[in-house]
């Protein structure tokens, strides 16, 4: 029963941004290399005039600004493409965790969502889902593997927490 409320992109060819227009969904390019902090404001007011309660972040690379942390604080979740904290940190993201995963020699990754806070990858995990790395994986192999299954992992997150969230407003 959850309902998106806003997209934002800091990348205005962003093909989501397209897919929002289509939709009829609103949406939003918020530019966040010039002036960070005005980014970060009106980042933080945008989802607060259209009632976002929870962010979802799914392929946005940059940091969220101090203001938006703040309102949003324990309500910003992020899917990484590998175990947390083995594999994560600032720089790690796509095929760069998965050629770590595999020169590591490990046996098996994990897709993590997470809560976002001031670092990179470093809020709490949320719930994860392990991958296994099978023999001859390279990081292509295993890039397409993890990149399958993470949308899919991911609705499946968010609807456990609304659903979550309906028991504990039902028991109250």
């Amino acid at each position: 029963s959850a309902e998106a409320r806003l997209l934002v992109s800091n990348n205005r060819s962003a093909p989501a941004l397209a897919f929002a227009a289509q939709a009829g969904f609103p949406a939003l390019c918020i530019a966040t290399q010039a002036d960070p902090q005005a980014a970060d404001a009106e980042l933080a007011d945008a989802m607060a005039a259209h009632g976002v309660e929870l962010i979802v972040l799914s392929g946005y690379l940059r940091r969220l600004g101090p203001r938006t942390l703040a309102r949003y604080a324990g309500r910003v979740l992020n899917i990484h493409p590998g175990p947390l904290p083995s594999f994560g940190g600032k720089g790690m993201y796509g095929r760069r965790v998965h050629e770590a995963v595999v020169e590591s020699g490990t046996s098996a990754t994990a897709i993590t969502v997470h809560v976002v806070d001031e670092e990179y990858d470093h809020g709490p995990p949320v719930t994860a889902r392990a991958v296994p790395v099978k023999p001859g994986d390279t990081p292509e192999i295993l890039e397409a593997r993890v990149t399958s299954l993470e949308p899919a992992f991911f609705v499946e997150t968010l609807q456990r927490i609304e659903e979550e969230d309906t028991g504990k407003m039902e028991a109250e």
